[in-house]
């Protein structure tokens, strides 16, 4: 390794500089700065923050402009599938609970451990960390459907009601997270089936058919099924919603919110203006009764939450300047930092699109460095994040660290 990659950026410059053997007045003549410029940027004190003074220095010193941000982020874990894809999709083409239940239990894991099993796996998602998500998912399907198909009450729909037997209520979860995570990854399809497994397993528990309906409308929207998406989710929503809201119990009114809310983004990406904006405010409604800072049925549901939404519809609806209001002024608020990691990112990821739209590659730079800070594999694992990553990096004026991180994911 160059002795030159440990050091900083403006280190690097000086170093470089005396590899070509150019003085300071020298340099700076050919860069059109002063020599008290070039001087402050090789001890530090100023920075350089801006693309296009970096590719101007670069090519005064005839080297890339990698070169120059080193290489301290390692090219791991990036571009492409996630490793173990594939394992995930021969987990949901299995039928054993659907032939046989003989066929089904092999080795039943206990009630307690696979609920600890789920929660771990939630928990791992919301910190963005799909690759090891993804690695659980094969077993903890394998298991659910053991779970489901030993459990006596699991396959009759009689005894379904809001509180479902612990198997199915495992089974759907399980089917939830990988629909979530597959959506996530890109894997539309694949994400489609794990949806249909958690709507078809839930049936008879409107509960458990609204907490699967929440993926399906995500899996609906980016297929291209806005419409189907919008009535689906509302229909899912008006079946659980409490006939007076006042008083009702957060959980339900969480799962029902957030429904109104997928509803909303579907509306946008269908172009319907009025509804978004209807429906939205219908959300915010249930979401000043539930509040900032819970995460009823794994939704993250409040006020904060509805009002990033509006960032997205906002954006999908073309009124961009829009967007980046909303953004500026819902994370000003302490409650942001309450949502989970993988939110955050999600949505500094639709910032970083709107500050695009409105000609402003610094703040967009800005927000998707912030996501990378935020939540690594929301920018690492998705496409959203690279096709971004893409437009960012040949802009001049977008900030100079996004380089090293296209160098790091291998965006060209």
């Amino acid at each position: 390794m160059d002795g030159s990659e440990v050091l900083p950026v403006g280190r690097r410059v000086a170093y470089w500089r005396g590899r070509r053997r150019l003085s300071q007045q020298v340099f700076a003549d050919r860069l059109g700065k002063s020599k008290s410029w070039v001087d402050k940027v090789e001890r530090g004190v100023r920075t350089l923050d801006k693309v296009s003074t970096l590719q101007d220095i670069a090519g005064v010193l005839r080297i890339d402009t990698s070169v120059l941000l080193g290489r301290e982020v390692p090219p791991a874990e990036v571009g492409g599938q996630v490793v173990g894809v594939e394992r995930v999709r021969e987990a949901l083409s299995r039928y054993d609970v659907v032939v046989g239940r003989r066929a089904a239990r092999g080795q039943a894991v206990p009630a307690d451990r696979l609920a600890r099993d789920v929660t771990l796996a939630w928990t791992a998602f919301q910190h963005a960390r799909y690759p090891q998500v993804t690695g659980m998912l094969p077993e903890l399907l394998a298991s659910a459907q053991r779970s489901h198909a030993g459990d006596p009450d699991s396959m009759n729909p009689s005894t379904a009601n809001f509180a479902a037997p612990v198997g199915r209520s495992v089974l759907v979860q399980a089917y939830r997270l990988t629909a979530s995570l597959l959506v996530k990854l890109g894997e539309t399809e694949l994400a489609w089936l794990a949806a249909d497994r958690a709507m078809t397993t839930a049936t008879g528990d409107v509960v458990l058919v609204a907490a699967a309906t929440v993926p399906l409308a995500q899996v609906l929207r980016a297929s291209g099924r806005a419409r189907t998406a919008r009535s689906t989710a509302l229909a899912a929503a008006y079946r659980i919603a409490p006939p007076d809201l006042d008083g009702a119990p957060a959980p339900g009114l969480s799962l029902c919110g957030t429904l109104v809310v997928q509803a909303a983004l579907a509306a946008a990406r269908d172009g319907d203006d009025r509804a978004t904006v209807d429906l939205l405010d219908e959300a915010a409604g249930m979401a000043a009764l539930v509040g900032d800072g819970h995460d009823h049925h794994r939704t993250a549901f409040g006020p904060v939450a509805v009002d990033l939404a509006r960032v997205a519809t906002a954006l999908d609806l073309g009124h961009a300047g829009e967007a980046v209001a909303w953004h500026e002024k819902t994370t000003a608020r302490d409650a942001w930092r309450w949502l989970p990691a993988e939110h955050r990112a999600a949505h500094l990821l639709d910032a970083a699109r709107a500050y695009l739209h409105t000609g402003d590659p610094g703040n967009a730079g800005r927000a998707l460095l912030a996501a990378e800070r935020t939540a690594p594999g929301e920018v690492r694992h998705r496409p959203t994040a690279r096709a971004v990553i893409a437009r960012l990096v040949h802009d001049p004026h977008a900030p100079a660290a996004i380089i090293q991180l296209a160098a790091a994911l291998e965006v060209a």
